[in-house]
């Protein structure tokens, strides 16, 4: 990650702190402008040609804002990005504001690997145990892993409770072989 895409990112958490906007509606409102930027090569071509005044790449800008639902400050800064060739930093800057909002929010990232895909409650009932025990909010990614054969693993940060199956029957193996044969 580069500095000026730190730069950038804190500048905008800075704006949407200040505007009290929702981080994960801003992160959304971005992402949507970041991917339609991506999908589109004539918008590309146009914001990113120097021979287009930016008053015409504005109105571009505006046009989209207005169909993407972007907010006012979320709006400004992809006009500051764009009018600081930036925009090819973006996914890069999108990055680094969602670590920064959710140090902001108290938010942790979690990861739970399970053997079997979790049902509606057994997720929130999960989700509900791993935001005790990161003292917060968490923002959850699952992941299937059938050699869990049972249970599941959970990462927050660099933190890992491993409740699987497979890693009780390991520890019963280790436990097993260390044992003194009589």
């Amino acid at each position: 990650m580069s500095v000026l895409s730190l730069r950038y990112a804190r500048a905008f958490a800075n704006v949407a702190a200040a505007a009290h906007l929702d981080a994960d509606a801003a992160q959304t409102q971005l992402r949507d402008f970041a991917r339609t930027l991506g999908e589109s090569r004539p918008l590309r071509e146009v914001l990113g040609n120097p021979s287009i005044p930016n008053p015409q790449k504005l109105k571009v800008i505006d046009g989209l804002a207005g169909l993407l639902g972007m907010k006012r400050e979320v709006r400004n800064f992809v006009a500051v990005i764009m009018t600081h060739q930036r925009l090819e930093d973006l996914g890069e800057i999108l990055d680094e504001y969602a670590v920064l909002a959710d140090k902001q929010s108290g938010t942790a990232e979690a990861e739970i690997t399970s053997a079997h895909p979790l049902d509606d409650g057994g997720r929130a009932e999960l989700e509900a145990q791993v935001a005790r025990l990161a003292g917060s909010r968490v923002r959850t990614t699952y992941l299937l892993d059938p050699s869990l054969l049972g249970g599941a693993v959970v990462r927050i940060g660099s933190t890992v409770y491993d409740g699987s199956l497979r890693a009780q029957l390991d520890e019963m193996k280790k436990t097993l072989t260390a044992a003194p044969v009589a």
